[in-house]
């Protein structure tokens, strides 16, 4: 098995530091990708630091995968070696539960199998991600990345894109929705860039007053300081939907009340503590709360497939890996416009 540089955390509490770690060699069905790029996802830092108590160490983060092929298996039919490819945030499903076959494999029943921080089906082998050389995945689970598009800012769109695409497209958001944004960060601001795509009047509702010229540059149509009291009654019952991207503690209710009759709340940020919500805020005018995870994968193919034609990526900062705890620091400070991806040249030098 051939051995590659990564960067890894070897417990909740050290910082990520250089780690070697083994990939095994392309079987009938895999592809293997020299890995270029590599977004920094905010559950990165959960995952490392483990808060949410199911970390495996040592650990090599990284579930935002752009490269290009360097060799391919024998029953490989859609990649050969020269092309570009990514991985998302799955490698794996069990491919027979009901969710799998119908392309939903984020869903499966026997539980999915993570691009890091898990075990293979087998049980036992962990996997590990994209703070790292290389990768070998098997061709079901590898993502054709389109060619006219700058190459890192495409690597967010593995997990900021298709967590926000995805709901996007199953409630049907486009033309006469309103759309309310929480939340200018690595998902806030791919949810305005694609409801706006899809032409939906989009408000960014942020508690930043300095955001509001970059919400508009991004696609927003109107913007709300969510502390202005007087802004947020006027917005009473306005939104057909609330795309709610923030994963720090918040009041459901406030937002609640935004939402017009049969409105809906989609929450793709993960609070680490429950939500209170009285029912009557849902009850009164048929309101509902959803959420959303990312995308199966037909549906990432979809939206990378439909960024390609739209000329949508990510906005980043392209970092060295030797800069990664500094990235994690910054990002929980809020300090970064809106995703760090990393240079994995920087890793191989």
């Amino acid at each position: 098995m051939p051995t590659i540089h990564a960067y890894a955390a070897q417990n909740a509490t050290t910082p990520l530091a250089p780690h070697d770690i083994q990939r095994r060699e392309p079987g009938n069905h895999d592809v293997e990708i020299d890995i270029l790029y590599c977004g920094v996802c905010h559950s990165d830092i959960h995952q490392a630091r483990n808060e949410w108590g199911n970390s495996i160490f040592p650990m090599v983060p990284g579930h935002e995968i752009v490269g290009k092929v360097t060799r391919v298996g024998s029953h490989v039919k859609k990649f050969k070696a020269g092309d570009l490819a990514g991985v998302g945030c799955l490698v794996d499903s069990c491919r027979e539960c009901r969710n799998c076959k119908e392309g939903l494999e984020q869903f499966c029943e026997a539980g999915a199998v993570g691009t890091y921080n898990a075990y293979e089906r087998d049980g036992k082998t962990p996997t590990y991600g994209g703070y790292s050389t290389r990768i070998v995945v098997d061709e079901d689970f590898t993502l054709k990345i389109p060619s006219n598009l700058d190459l890192a800012a495409v690597a967010p769109l593995l997990c900021a894109g298709i967590t926000t695409y995805s709901p996007l497209r199953y409630w049907k958001v486009g033309k006469g929705h309103k759309v309310g944004v929480l939340g200018l960060g690595g998902l806030g601001h791919m949810a305005v860039k694609l409801a706006a795509s899809f032409g939906a009047e989009v408000t960014m509702l942020s508690h930043t007053a300095s955001k509001e010229a970059d919400a508009r540059r991004l696609g927003a149509h109107h913007f709300v300081l969510t502390s202005n009291e007087e802004l947020l009654n006027k917005h009473k019952n306005y939104f057909d939907f609330i795309i709610d991207t923030v994963s720090a503690p918040h009041d459901y209710n406030i937002y609640l009340n935004l939402l017009r009759t049969n409105g809906t709340m989609i929450c793709v940020g993960a609070p680490p503590a429950p939500a209170q919500v009285p029912a009557f805020n849902l009850i009164m005018n048929r309101r509902s709360i959803g959420g959303s995870l990312i995308g199966g994968l037909p549906e990432t193919q979809e939206m990378l497939d439909y960024c390609g034609e739209h000329n949508i990526v990510s906005d980043i900062e392209l970092i060295p890996i030797q800069q990664i705890n500094t990235a994690y620091d910054r990002m929980l400070k809020g300090d970064v416009k809106y995703r760090f991806v990393i240079d994995i040249a920087s890793l191989k030098s």
